[in-house]
């Protein structure tokens, strides 16, 4: 264990002691007060010493040790002033004795600056008056203090009998920790903490630590690859090597994790491991715990950066400085993964030659393809066996995938020790690359697979490329897992689709993928989709680069190693189409087509698409995102086929309206003709059979009323939106009114598509999700919705102050920063110019977008929102005055202009403005 050092003392116990002493002469009316100051103050100046040490060092297990220190001297002193001063007894008795013990973490000598404080007085029997007294005395004093206290006031006798029962106080009395008092005590219960309750109970208490942590892990979400890890509960954070400690001074009763090397459990570089493991995650909880100015635990958003900044981890080229603080987290949360599982294999390895044993602990050998079988599980012959036959730490999770069999701790921890034994040869031979091709296509999961090579290290060193993203995460709101955790889980999402188990969220991926050519080039494609990112540049160009240098290692032909590289290339082609572009403009399919080229390029990017997007994280795919892809997917196919063609879109308007008006076979002649003949082609071809009639209904019966306005909502639920129809006379502004209505509902705008008839009305189609991107299906939500459209087309919406209502508060998420952009695209569609617009998502964003595409006098055809965490990406198809494109240089700088300043929070305008970022029509 570290002991302090340092010049300065962090509190003289003597010089306090003095000057407490020195107020007991005083009032009892004053005393309490005085002694509380000196108390105080010496705590002050104790906390702040430790906390310029740390802010010199960084070294956080100084600074814990230092914590404990401090409340040491100071309880110490307030026992002597009550046991000597307030509360003497000139010859106490035994049963007068009082023992105070630190427990828990401070037990440990472990005290994070903002922790609570865990004291244990012991008494020789029942508590007595004067013993009260002195206890009373401390803890009152330690409140007052702001100090957070748990305590408990027991008997030697309650103490042993309650930790049979209790494994918390079983655990807090395996670590405490003498403070002051009578020492006897604290010996006596040590002593007979050993020989009644530890001895016989190890394999008790050995599976209920396990237990203990499976069941932290599953509440934490069973992962350390989080977007805001718990430092202390999360997997792979403190507690983990603490229960690693408790396990091992149970077991061995050592006081040092150092002691482990001559037990025979670690080695010194594991030790040496567990102890750099340790050290950086106190020295991170040490940070985190003065930053928020509490005992917080979880690395939230908003202390990512500023904890990064404190521990020095600068901004490098590609790389944010908070990117490189979480990834060296989670490495060493990998680390902390490691040594456990070293060490449960250590405990099997000795359970023989002691008197517990871990579940399922038997040893009938067998052997399966060269590793025996040691209770159920996969194991190797020798410590020397992969020394001797590096191929077989691959061979190893081949076997296990192919067979059902678990690994063995055991074999684990030699895989552990032997990584360095994956070279290049390895890397090179052709054996080595088919074991693992088999490993990655298998027919069963390759998901469990890959993970527990990755969990082991060796997937990032047979393929370095992946080891490079390993713990690599995005510091954004959208991606929730690492890069190594979204790639392997996108693989795990395609073998389900394969299997069929996923035909009702993503039917057409589960038609099409039967009709791939090669499952090794999807497969591939999937696991390389992401692996050049965090290097500094477009992830999507360098990753093709990467994927043309590795397949042929891996035994594909040219035309499969140029069908990998070009998916991992254009991996985000198909979901920036399907979610950034109308449809129905003919031009965005034939352009995606004249990308894709083929079918089979097709039904690759689908899948890989499909399985990219739900592996993001829960609530990242949605019933309207796999409607777009579908969408995308069958007009793209009918135009390879030869179908759709812009020449026939003429043909299929008049079968649509043929068919309109069979449904409508009870309206009179004229009524109907004049309802066909309204609408442009694209409006007949945006829009299904029943919807388009329910439109002629809608519309017929609002074209009754002096001023015709209908406002109709029904949800779709397989779609998961819900879809509000607006029926009026077209004026300018007429988008911007209803997206007002839609903000102060609260409600999201996902697709819109803006017709105007020959008539002069329109009627604006909006598909709306709430905030967790589901249907808005309450009635009185529906209601409430109709309303405000309504009361906002007739200028009685106060637009400001409702959403002045809806503001969010203070967030955490508000550390996020979106540079504004705009893009003005000319060559997207042949009708429309395109204008994409990106900045950080806020409640009333799509309210002042549209009201400056009002005041520039553009008309809206079409839109497509889009929201992706922090960042919203909406996109307009326009037209100037006159149905023309833009394309004049001032009207496009006057567009840069307001939508930059549309994009500016309205609470930020003053002292705020965005750089201008040129733009060019393309």
């Amino acid at each position: 264990m570290k002991t302090l050092r340092g010049k300065r003392k962090i509190i003289d116990r003597l010089a306090l002691s003095e000057a407490a002493r020195a107020l007991l002469d005083l009032g009892e009316a004053e005393r309490p007060a005085a002694l509380l100051a000196c108390y105080r103050e010496a705590l002050e100046a104790g906390k702040a010493a430790v906390r310029r040490r740390f802010e010199k060092n960084q070294n956080g297990e100084l600074a814990v040790l230092g914590n404990c220190h401090l409340i040491d001297q100071i309880i110490r002193v307030m026992y002597d002033v009550a046991a000597d001063g307030l509360y003497p007894a000139a010859n106490p008795t035994s049963g007068e004795q009082v023992c105070i013990v630190a427990y828990g973490g401070y037990g440990r000598g472990e005290l994070a600056p903002e922790s609570d404080i865990d004291l244990l007085f012991v008494l020789p029997y029942k508590q007595t008056p004067r013993g009260e007294q002195i206890i009373e005395h401390i803890l009152y004093m330690l409140w007052d203090l702001g100090l957070k206290v748990g305590h408990a006031t027991r008997s030697l006798d309650e103490c042993v009998r309650l930790s049979k029962s209790d494994l918390t106080i079983r655990t807090g009395l395996l670590e405490c920790r003498y403070v002051w008092g009578e020492q006897s005590l604290y010996m006596e219960l040590r002593r007979r903490f050993w020989k009644e309750v530890v001895a016989g109970s190890e394999r008790n208490f050995v599976e209920a630590k396990l237990q203990e942590r499976d069941a932290r892990h599953k509440q934490m979400g069973d992962t350390r690859y989080v977007l805001e890890p718990n430092i202390k509960e999360g997997k792979g954070g403190i507690r983990d090597l603490q229960t690693l400690f408790w396990i091992a001074k149970y077991l061995y009763r050592v006081d040092d994790i150092a002691s482990l090397v001559e037990q025979g459990v670690f080695t010194a570089r594991e030790v040496a491991q567990f102890e750099k493991s340790q050290a950086y995650l106190w020295s991170v909880r040490c940070h985190l715990h003065y930053l928020a100015g509490r005992p917080e635990e979880r690395l939230t958003f908003d202390v990512q950066p500023e904890l990064a900044a404190r521990m020095g981890y600068a901004d490098r080229q590609g790389v944010l400085g908070v990117e490189r603080f979480m990834r060296h987290y989670f490495l060493v949360a990998k680390d902390v993964g490691d040594l456990t599982r070293i060490f449960c294999a250590a405990l099997e390895a000795q359970q023989k030659r002691r008197r517990f044993a871990l579940p399922r602990f038997s040893f009938r050998h067998r052997d399966i393809e060269g590793f025996p079988i040691a209770a159920g599980r996969l194991n190797v012959a020798s410590d020397e066996h992969f020394e001797e036959n590096p191929i077989d730490m691959l061979r190893l999770f081949e076997v296990t995938q192919r067979t059902g069999f678990d690994i063995h701790p055991l074999a684990l921890q030699t895989i552990t020790r032997n990584l360095h034994r994956i070279g290049a040869a390895l890397r090179k031979d052709p054996a080595a690359t088919a074991i693992f091709m088999r490993i990655l296509t298998a027919k069963s999961d390759a998901e469990i697979t890959l993970r527990r090579m990755n969990e082991a290290g060796v997937l990032g060193r047979f393929l370095p490329d992946f080891g490079r993203v390993v713990a690599q995460m995005q510091y954004d709101m959208y991606h929730v897992y690492t890069t190594d955790e979204h790639t392997i889980r996108a693989i795990g999402i395609l073998g389900q689709i394969e299997r069929g188990e996923l035909k009702d969220e993503l039917p057409t991926s589960s038609e099409v993928i039967d009709k791939v050519q090669s499952r090794a080039v999807l497969y591939m494609a999937v696991l390389l989709h992401d692996i050049a990112k965090g290097r500094g540049g477009d992830h999507s160009v360098l990753g093709e680069k990467v994927a043309k240098r590795l397949c042929p290692h891996f035994g594909f032909t040219p035309a499969q190693t140029e069908t990998v590289a070009w998916l991992v290339r254009h991996h985000l082609a198909m979901s920036h189409t399907a979610f950034k572009r109308d449809l129905d403009d003919p031009k965005t399919i034939l352009d995606f087509v004249d990308l894709v080229q083929s079918p089979e390029r097709l039904r690759l990017l689908l899948c890989l698409t499909a399985c990219d997007i739900r592996a993001v994280g829960p609530g990242r795919w949605n019933n309207w995102k796999a409607t777009l892809l579908r969408d995308i997917y069958h007009r793209s196919e009918a135009v390879m086929s030869g179908g759709f063609a812009d020449d026939q879109r003429q043909d299929r308007a008049k079968s649509v309206r043929e068919a309109v008006a069979a449904a409508l076979d009870d309206w009179p002649a004229e009524a109907l003709q004049a309802h066909l003949g309204r609408g442009q082609p694209s409006y007949w071809l945006s829009y299904d059979i029943d919807t388009l009639v329910h439109h002629a209904r809608l519309t017929r019966k609002a074209s009754a009323q002096d001023h015709p306005l209908a406002i109709d909502t029904r949800v779709n639920p397989r779609h998961d939106v819900t879809e509000l129809t607006v029926y009026a006379a077209d004026h300018p502004g007429l988008f911007n009114k209803i997206a007002a209505a839609i903000a102060v509902s609260g409600a999201s705008i996902v697709n819109a598509r803006i017709n105007t008839f020959m008539d002069g009305t329109a009627l604006d189609t909006f598909w709306l999700q709430d905030a967790v991107g589901a249907p808005i299906d309450s009635a009185a939500s529906l209601a409430r919705l109709a309303e405000r459209v309504e009361a906002s087309l007739r200028g009685q919406l106060r637009v400001a102050d409702e959403l002045a209502k809806r503001a969010p508060g203070p967030s955490r998420t508000r550390v996020f920063k979106v540079l504004p952009r705009v893009f003005v695209d000319n060559k997207a569609s042949n009708t429309h110019t395109v204008i994409e617009v990106n900045g950080r998502n806020r409640p009333g964003l799509l309210y002042d977008l549209t009201g400056a595409l009002a005041n520039l006098n553009l008309q809206v055809a079409a839109a497509k929102i889009s929201t992706y965490g922090e960042r919203a990406v909406d996109v307009f198809y326009v037209k100037n005055v006159f149905g023309m494109k833009i394309d004049h240089p001032d009207k496009l700088q006057q567009i840069d202009e307001q939508l930059h300043e549309a994009l500016i929070d309205p609470a930020a305008r003053d002292t705020a403005r965005p750089a201008r970022k040129a733009v060019a029509a393309r």
